[in-house]
């Protein structure tokens, strides 16, 4: 599932150069989960083929009236009633006066007189078609009629002119399409690498040393962050939950090493990286390789040797515009841990929250936090389920993006 998971949308493609830039736009649809029939004019093909376009959309491409081989008829009411929303890109100066003035001679645009849904446009054009008194009436005429008008860009153009005319790039038109369904956007673009649950330190083939830690919180925040727009790398320990949004990458890690090796590697070009793991601070110097039997052992010693710190070593290596952000799980002096944190291992905030406070620990459904930033600034929440305050964060995160 996606951010547009359960969405119907359908994508026209018309005649025009930039028909090549719908290809990148239905792949980042599918990507986020919606359902997306195309529709083309017939000089759409010329541009891109059906059959590129029905691989990626996993949908015949839809053309013409009937079918040739079969006389199928395919009905533009259906198409209609089906989509929750109609995008057209690249959108023709043909198609735009077509579309204002109600010429029904093609699928696209008989499906367009049928809609019930939203319908978007994003125009692609020369400089002087665009720039033409028609097409600026006819324009006009479909904003008026409730359509979106997808404004076009200013560049170089097929016929090597430089001027309004090109069609906005495929990320920005699916940014729109991604907020018109009431999502947020703003991680679009950004790398996010997440840790979240426990690490399993062995002591032999059956036991191990570690935390009640369940990665609920962590796997919040990626959900978060991925329906927002980011690529997100979830690197978590031994936990027994799933992702959801399929923008979300996935790493299994069992021990502290392991998850460093793993956050080392993704790190190194993130945006943001969230240090939600309940990393194991030591583990067993050695490792049994056959399980240990009490049987003539009144007492057992474990020679503990110390974890790498993740965070603290990501924070040496921070590149200028990372943001950096830790989790403290306190249960006294908990303002000064926190704080503490935030200068050694050079974070821009920390996540707060204290084993002192009912339905905050390991294993709940709700956390209670208090975010404390680099700056001094800090700011305190009430109880929530924790998909809320995966929100909480985010959004805090988000704010020093700006």
């Amino acid at each position: 599932m996606g951010i547009l998971s359960g969405k119907h949308i359908v994508l026209g493609i018309t005649g025009g150069i930039a028909a090549y830039k719908s290809v990148t736009l239905l792949r980042l649809l599918v990507k986020a989960g919606a359902e997306v029939q195309v529709v083309m004019t017939p000089a759409g093909k010329e541009f891109i083929t059906p059959v590129t376009l029905a691989a990626l959309s996993g949908k015949p491409v839809v053309s013409e009236f009937f079918s040739a081989n079969t006389g199928e008829w395919h009905s533009h009411v259906d198409l209609g009633l089906w989509a929750d929303l109609m995008v057209i890109a690249p959108a023709t100066a043909s198609t735009i006066g077509k579309m204002a003035n109600g010429i029904a001679d093609n699928m696209l645009v008989t499906t367009y007189l049928s809609a019930k849904e939203h319908v978007m446009i994003a125009p692609a054009m020369d400089l002087d078609m665009m720039a033409h008194p028609s097409t600026i009436r006819n324009l006009k005429m479909l904003q008026s009629d409730g359509v979106e008008i997808i404004e076009p860009a200013a560049g170089e153009l097929a016929s090597h002119l430089v001027g309004k005319g090109r069609m906005e790039e495929p990320e920005k038109i699916f940014e729109k399409i991604v907020s018109f369904f009431g999502h947020k956007t703003d991680l679009i673009g950004k790398k996010v690498v997440i840790t979240a649950g426990p690490t399993y330190e062995r002591i032999d083939p059956v036991r191990f040393v570690g935390n009640y830690s369940t990665g609920k919180m962590g796997f919040a925040i990626a959900e978060e962050c991925a329906d927002r727009g980011a690529e997100v790398v979830l690197v978590c320990g031994p936990v027994n939950l799933q992702t959801v949004n399929s923008g979300i990458r996935r790493v299994d890690a069992e021990n502290a090493r392991e998850m460093l090796a793993v956050v080392e590697k993704e790190a190194y070009d993130c945006d943001i990286a969230v240090f939600s793991a309940a990393v194991a601070d030591y583990r067993p110097e050695s490792c049994c390789d056959s399980k240990i039997k009490r049987e003539g052992m009144e007492n057992m010693t474990l020679k503990m040797v110390r974890n790498p710190d993740i965070a603290a070593t990501v924070g040496e290596n921070k590149k200028s515009g990372q943001i950096l952000v830790g989790f403290a799980l306190e249960t006294d002096h908990e303002r000064e841990n926190a704080l503490l944190k935030i200068r050694n291992k050079n974070l821009d905030m920390v996540v707060l929250n204290s084993l002192r406070d009912k339905g905050a620990c390991f294993g709940t459904d709700t956390n209670k936090i208090t975010i404390l930033d680099a700056d001094g600034s800090e700011s305190a929440f009430e109880l929530k389920d924790k998909r809320m305050v995966a929100k909480d964060i985010v959004d805090a995160i988000v704010s020093k993006l700006c």
